[in-house]
């Protein structure tokens, strides 16, 4: 599916669940919709499974929003408690669209209490309170974190195992009947062959061939580039790494202390989840990182530099990125909003050191090189998310791994096969949805939201032309947006290879020349400019 088409189907109201490949456009996609909707006089509510994915999208934690906070239960007397709370009741009860990034890092039961706080607050026995609820994420990488809360006693939500421990096992996240929009374009990476890598790990069909493009990247640690991010599974190492390389160079480091303004609860949320530290310290020489978008100055979350010197006015550090450009970095700021307004922010200048960082603080960045240490690898999807950090294979230095580094949930890889079907049974179905329908449908979301309509002459609102239903398509191509599976993917490429046209492949296959492209692509074999 691509954006355009996931676009509209969240213009109609409707619960969805976005996902697809690092690097799809996920987080895209969310800013387009808030934009949308903003223009349209509706403030949606902008929240991350992470304190780091919130200030990705410019939001808050769900668990600060929802009033849950660090609980894995929820008694009768804290759901009473939370719907007690003015902030809390306001916030809840002017949303018509609640967002949740990351969906992949909340735990299930976390998801429940959300869902109950919602319907509590807004007195609605609908999932989340009747408002449009809109996941992202991807379940091939990191997965939620288990904590327990020793002073809880009474459970309202029960701990549950961890083998049911994501989101999608959760009662809320079946009733709300979400849409799924597996997202199939492709921004990040530039290498078909490491898309093609990527992909297998994916699919779990990771074999030696793929094995050998790594071994191609494989490096000591003294051969490794120097000035450019590092990337460990363990704190400890990143910290060892930046201390000792700030340490070698010439000189005192000048030191930029973060501020703050709004509730200390909040401010806490932003100071935790903002990349850059809260006291940052540098030297002329040092490899840093942006952690935040600038569009004015052409920079953005990820892009490499190094420390050239300091503004002798301002003091402020002057960046010379990969480019050739040199840029003065000042201060940039880092929000919660609510209703257009914001409560709280934290400001610092929007660099880290970059010679080393986490898999974990990696999540959502694009680096156009890494050197990776993966031998410590202890989760499912940690790998996997290092990887995809990078944009194409010649960016990627690897050190080591270890046998689980390309290891995927076979859970998850189930899960994904429903996924992308019923992401293609969407598309399938908005398809042949009448034009006028569709746009009304729009339409009264938004006056339902108390929103203000206006004309939207920019995004076309149909995906393809036909008065034809569903079934009919399928008498012509009998396996038309059904799921691809790995022999059929298999036989694709082989028959391909020996030169069967496109037409033929088509009649073969029972689909669409255009789902025989795309897939093409996907694969890896054709070029997207087809």
């Amino acid at each position: 599916m691509t954006q355009r088409q996931a676009l509209l189907i969240l213009k109609t109201g409707t619960n969805a669940f976005l996902t697809g490949e690092p690097g799809s456009g996920k987080t895209y996609l969310i800013n387009q919709y808030v934009k949308y909707l903003r223009d349209r006089k509706i403030e949606p509510a902008i929240t991350a499974s992470t304190g780091i994915a919130a200030t990705h999208i410019g939001g808050m934690t769900i668990h600060s929003w929802s009033g849950i906070g660090i609980k894995t239960n929820l008694s009768k007397f804290d759901l009473d408690r939370i719907a007690s709370s003015r902030h809390i009741v306001r916030r809840i009860s002017h949303a018509k669209v609640l967002l949740i990034d990351e969906v992949s890092m909340l735990p299930k039961e976390t998801l429940m209490m959300i869902d109950a706080v919602c319907r509590r607050v807004k007195g609605k026995p609908e999932p989340f309170g009747g408002m449009q609820v809109v996941f992202s994420g991807d379940f091939f990488q990191l997965p939620p974190i288990e904590k327990t809360d020793p002073n809880n006693t009474v459970q309202l939500i029960p701990i549950i195992e961890p083998a049911a421990r994501f989101a999608y096992n959760a009662d809320a996240w079946k009733k709300a009947n979400l849409a799924v929009c597996y997202l199939t374009e492709q921004f990040r990476q530039e290498d078909n062959v490491f898309l093609n890598l990527l992909s297998a790990i994916r699919s779990n069909s990771f074999d030696e061939d793929h094995l050998s493009y790594l071994q191609s990247r494989k490096t000591k640690p003294q051969n490794a580039p120097v000035n450019i991010p590092k990337l460990f599974s363990h704190n400890v190492d990143v910290d060892r790494v930046n201390d000792e390389m700030l340490a070698k160079l010439p000189g005192e480091p000048r030191k930029f202390v973060m501020s703050d303004r709004g509730p200390e609860a909040l401010v806490a949320i932003l100071r935790k989840g903002c990349l850059s530290p809260e006291i940052l310290c540098l030297k002329t020489g040092a490899v840093v990182m942006f952690t935040k978008n600038n569009l004015k100055e052409k920079f953005s979350n990820g892009t490499l530099g190094v420390i050239e010197g300091f503004n002798k006015t301002t003091g402020y550090p002057m960046v010379k990125i990969r480019s050739g450009r040199k840029l003065e970095v000042k201060p940039m700021e880092w929000a919660i909003e609510e209703n257009g307004k914001i409560r709280a922010l934290v400001s610092q200048l929007p660099l880290r050191l970059a010679w080393a960082i986490t898999v974990h603080k990696s999540q959502g960045m694009s680096l156009d090189e890494a050197v990776m240490d993966l031998s410590g690898v202890f989760e499912f999807g940690q790998g996997y998310v290092a990887l995809s950090r990078v944009r194409k294979l010649s960016g990627l230095h690897l050190l080591g791994w270890n046998e689980r580094t390309f290891e995927v949930s076979k859970e998850i890889l189930a899960v994904d096969q429903l996924f992308r079907q019923s992401s293609q049974e969407t598309e399938g179905a908005i398809a042949v949805t009448d034009e006028k329908g569709l746009e009304q449908k729009q339409k009264d979301f938004i006056v339902r939201c108390g929103g203000k309509n206006i004309s939207d002459k920019n995004t076309p609102t149909t995906f393809v032309s036909t008065s034809n239903g569903f079934a009919e398509i399928r008498k012509k191509h009998p396996n038309a947006y059904m799921a691809w599976d790995s022999n059929q993917d298999s036989k694709l490429s082989r028959l391909y290879a020996k030169g069967t046209s496109v037409s033929d492949l088509a009649r073969e296959f029972g689909r669409k020349t255009g789902a025989i492209k795309s897939r093409l692509v996907k694969l890896g074999i054709l070029e997207q400019s087809y």
